[in-house]
């Protein structure tokens, strides 16, 4: 960092990226400020200079190893490896610069008083991080699977039997079907859909409620998928159509006198395929020989499709917010809760790169055939069908909430 980038740093202040302390700070205040960092998305921490932006300058003579090793070494856990260099203001005064990228072990804790405490950026100041943080920058950590949370006042009845016996006999291949309660509790808290507790029956696991449950937002209120549909390019409250859709992602299957296996009752994506249809597709003109008209998709169906399963399967189950799906007259957007996984970015999931956030649903998904193979379904379905048939790029836009998908009509080609 040259000296007048230094001086521009300070002039702009303190923010959520960048922390003022002087160099007497005490160790545990110190690590306070590089957890906070840590768990956020990286920064600086400026030694040397007031709140105010008054250069008072560094005056310890071993600076440089008192931050590394008893702060860094003996505050902060798991390690971080910063960027640490001095620049010479004036004569009189220097300034150190601590350079933190995003940590890739969330949750960091300062370790103080046989205690270790998680700290969080709010604006441009640190505070403990509460329990719902806490839950989340374990989750994005990889530390915590939010879909084996159990699900309070949860039971087996709330399972779909027929579909459960359909994943057992028809995707695992398995045909020792559970006979009784117990049974089926002890195969079910070994697959994940259920956990045990120290009193009474199992309860449902998210993962298990979301996927087999007869009616999952009962239960689990940030499960299911929000639908609207508005006349312009902006919200109103004369919506087309504006409902929340419940039900098991999983459809139930039975078995046909032919032997194959058919949908006789829908699951999530295809009851929202149907809520959608009139709003995002169109009949032609022209009559087939069946009598049937062609429908013409204003976005790639399977494009479409691709974009609320990821949704559904990468969402964080720590918000309280549904999935959204949200269509406009020129585009349609596809809104799941939570941030990004871990160090997980946009160019990164772009590319190809694979952070999956709910393992358990993914698998199941990608048993039914709802989940590309390789996991690479922006990269190789998604944004190359909109190119083709819409003529557009994706847009992405990820924030500390939520990742939003945008899907325009563009000009359609012939």
């Amino acid at each position: 960092m040259t000296k007048s980038e230094l001086l521009e740093l300070i002039a702009n202040g303190e923010s959520s990226g960048v922390e003022f302390k002087r160099d007497d700070v005490r160790p545990e205040r110190l690590a306070r400020e590089i957890v906070a960092l840590a768990n956020f998305r990286g920064g600086r921490i400026l030694l040397g200079v007031e709140d105010d932006g008054t250069v008072s300058g560094i005056h310890r003579d071993d600076l440089e190893h008192w931050v590394m090793d008893t702060v860094f070494g003996r505050k902060v856990h798991p390690m971080v490896l910063p960027f640490y260099e001095e620049i010479q203001v004036d004569e009189q005064h220097r300034v150190a610069v601590v350079t933190l990228t995003q940590g890739t072990a969330k949750p960091y804790v300062v370790r103080h008083n046989d205690r270790e405490e998680i700290y969080v950026r709010v604006g441009s100041t640190s505070r403990l991080a509460t329990r719902e943080q806490q839950a989340r920058l374990f989750a994005l950590g990889g530390m915590l699977h939010a879909e084996l949370l159990p699900v309070s006042g949860s039971a087996l009845r709330d399972l779909s039997r027929e579909r459960l016996e359909d994943y057992l006999t028809g995707i695992v291949r398995d045909n020792q079907v559970p006979s009784s309660d117990d049974e089926w509790h002890e195969r079910l808290c070994g697959l994940g859909f259920m956990v045990e507790r120290e009193e009474g029956p199992p309860v449902c696991t998210i993962a298990g409620l979301v996927l087999f449950g007869y009616r999952p937002r009962r239960l689990l209120r940030q499960s299911g998928i929000r639908w609207m549909a508005f006349r312009g390019e902006e919200r109103a409250y004369d919506a087309l159509d504006d409902q929340v859709l419940d039900g098991p992602v999983i459809p139930l299957r039975l078995e046909t006198p032919g032997g194959a296996r058919e949908i006789a009752e829908k699951g999530l994506i295809e009851i929202l395929s149907d809520a959608i249809r009139p709003f995002v597709s169109e009949e032609l003109g022209e009559l087939r020989e069946s009598m049937q008209r062609d429908r013409e998709w204003h976005y790639p169906l399977e494009a479409l499709r691709e974009s609320v399963v990821n949704g559904i399967v990468h969402r964080d189950w720590t918000r309280n917010e549904e999935l959204e799906v949200v269509r406009f007259a020129g585009r349609l957007e596809i809104t799941s809760p939570g941030a990004l996984p871990n160090t997980m970015t946009v160019n990164k999931m772009i590319a190809g790169q694979r952070s999956p956030r709910n393992p358990l649903i993914v698998d199941v998904l990608r048993d039914y055939g709802y989940v590309d193979a390789r996991g690479m379904g922006v990269r190789n379905k998604i944004i190359p069908l909109l190119r083709e048939r819409n003529r557009v790029e994706p847009e992405f836009d990820a924030t500390d909430d939520h990742l939003k998908l945008t899907m325009r009509r563009g000009p359609v080609a012939e």
